[in-house]
């Protein structure tokens, strides 16, 4: 059962934000494998996939720069950049052959999706992963036609939680600010609603639904069904 912290007004929503990983995708065990393919490259012990997923959210060199070991405040050195910078390259090149080797669409998105489509509404990916593999995700996966829109977290100067990417896909497709819905499952979407002055719906079943704890959404939702339910919703 969805839990409501501020009521979201689903009749009056034009623009339909979606997260990718863990809110449409679980794409856990493809990540934590090529994330793992790259340490063995490098001569570093794998981890777990639990752990890798704690790493995930921030975009691609963020997380080949934890799961490397090394953390967001620490200052690297020019050899430590280089090395990043190499194992960013591995990763990349081994998930692009396998990013869809186990990585499914969650119980009941696609239905979901369908079901909270209408002729007024507008239904958009916005994603931290880059761009080409979001593309590439949505499209195999049978998604394609129903968004209008998908970006990566190389499509703008700055990723979520920087409110660019909302007021960019505000602006091009006409919609404003109480309008607009982001769904996502981490702390990193729920502050780039916040940021962005939109609402949001957290997913409890992602990959960093601990972090929620911390940014509690205005909506939180155990599946896609609940969301679907939250968005199909009549105004009273």
């Amino acid at each position: 059962m969805a839990h409501t912290f501020r009521p979201i007004p689903a009749a009056r929503l034009k623009l339909l934000i979606f997260d990718l990983d863990g809110t449409l995708v679980d794409s856990r065990q493809d990540l934590a494998n090529s994330i793992n393919a790259m340490l063995v490259n490098y001569h570093r012990p794998e981890l777990p996939a639990d752990v890798i997923a704690t790493y995930i959210g921030d975009g691609a060199p963020t997380l080949v720069r934890r799961s490397m070991g090394f953390k967001d405040d620490h200052d690297l050195a020019p050899r430590e950049e280089e090395c990043i910078e190499d194992a960013l390259v591995f990763f990349l090149e081994y998930y692009r052959e396998h990013k869809l080797d186990n990585t499914r669409c969650y119980d009941g998105v696609l239905e979901a999706l369908m079901s909270v489509s209408r002729d007024d509404r507008t239904l958009t990916v916005l994603s931290n992963k880059p761009v080409n593999p979001s593309r590439a995700i949505v499209n195999h996966l049978g998604m394609g036609p129903m968004f209008r829109a998908v970006y990566g977290g190389n499509s703008f100067e700055t990723k979520k939680p920087d409110p660019l990417g909302v007021q960019i896909l505000l602006r091009e497709f006409g919609a404003g600010p109480e309008e607009t819905v982001i769904v996502g499952d981490s702390d990193i979407d729920i502050i780039t609603a916040r940021n962005a002055g939109i609402y949001s719906i957290g997913c409890s079943y992602g990959l960093a639904p601990e972090s929620l704890g911390e940014a509690p959404p205005d909506v939180l939702v155990s599946s896609a069904a609940e969301w679907a339910e939250v968005l199909t919703l009549i105004d009273r």
